[in-house]
C-alpha cells in the first residue's frame, strides 16, 4: 500500500481533499472525519454515503418557491395554515430556514437562489426574480418582505425588487438589521450602528 509525505494512504488522502473543501472544514477537521469514517462500523460509513445519494438523487427544488424539497410542493407552500397574502424573499435555502426556526413569520417563502453580482455575470436572468413576478401575478399577495442579506449584493437585490414592485398594490418591507440582543454599542461595527439609526422604532 503507497503512503502519501502525509502518512496517509492516497485513497484516504482523496477523501480528506474532497472533505476539506466542505463550508467550515479545514484539512484537520477533514482528516478527523475521515479517520472516523475509516473506523466506524461499516455500516454506518455505508448509511452515510447511501444518505448522500438519496439526497443528490431525491431532493430538488419546490415547484412554487424553490426551495429544497423532495416532493413537488414544499413543506411551507403545502401548508394550508401559512398566511398566503405574505412571501418572505430569501437569498437561499438556509436564509429561509433561519427566519423559520425563529417563529416570527407565518407567511409564505420565495427563495432566489443567488443576488444580483454584475462582477461575477450574475443578473436578473440568473436568480428566480422572473418566477418570483408570476407568483405576485398569480397569487393574492398583500406584502412583500425583502431578506436579502445586508451585503453590496443584497442591497442591490433588494433594491432591484423594490423597484420592479414600485405601483403595484403591494405593501413592501425589508427586514431590519441593527445591535444585536446581547451586544454592546461601543463594539459594534459603523455599518450596523447606521442601520440601527435608520431603522429605529418609536419606544412605546
Amino acid at each position: 500500500m503507497s503512503m502519501n509525505a502525509n502518512g496517509y494512504p492516497p485513497i484516504v488522502n482523496n477523501l480528506i481533499r474532497r472533505l476539506a473543501k466542505l463550508p467550515g472544514l479545514g484539512e484537520k477537521s477533514a482528516a478527523r472525519i475521515a479517520m472516523y469514517l475509516l473506523q466506524a462500523p461499516r455500516e454506518e460509513a455505508e448509511g452515510i454515503a447511501e444518505a448522500i445519494r438519496q439526497m443528490r438523487s431525491k431532493v430538488r427544488t419546490c415547484a412554487r418557491c424553490f426551495n429544497f424539497t423532495d416532493s413537488e410542493l414544499c413543506s411551507f407552500c403545502a401548508d394550508p395554515a401559512r398566511d398566503t397574502g405574505q412571501i418572505c424573499v430569501v437569498e437561499g435555502t438556509a436564509d429561509l430556514m433561519a427566519i423559520e426556526q425563529s417563529g416570527a413569520f407565518r407567511g409564505r417563502y420565495h427563495v432566489l437562489q443567488g443576488v444580483l453580482a454584475p462582477l461575477d455575470a450574475v443578473g436578473p436572468g440568473d436568480i428566480r426574480i422572473r418566477e418570483f413576478l408570476k407568483r405576485l401575478d398569480e397569487e393574492n399577495v398583500r406584502e412583500v418582505i425583502i431578506a436579502t442579506n445586508p451585503s453590496n449584493e443584497g442591497e442591490a437585490t433588494a433594491h432591484y425588487l423594490a423597484k420592479l414592485l414600485k405601483g403595484r398594490d403591494i405593501r413592501i418591507s425589508r427586514i431590519a438589521y441593527g445591535v444585536p440582543m446581547g451586544g454592546d454599542v461601543k463594539y459594534v461595527d459603523r455599518v450596523t450602528l447606521e442601520r440601527a439609526m435608520k431603522g429605529r422604532q418609536s419606544f412605546d
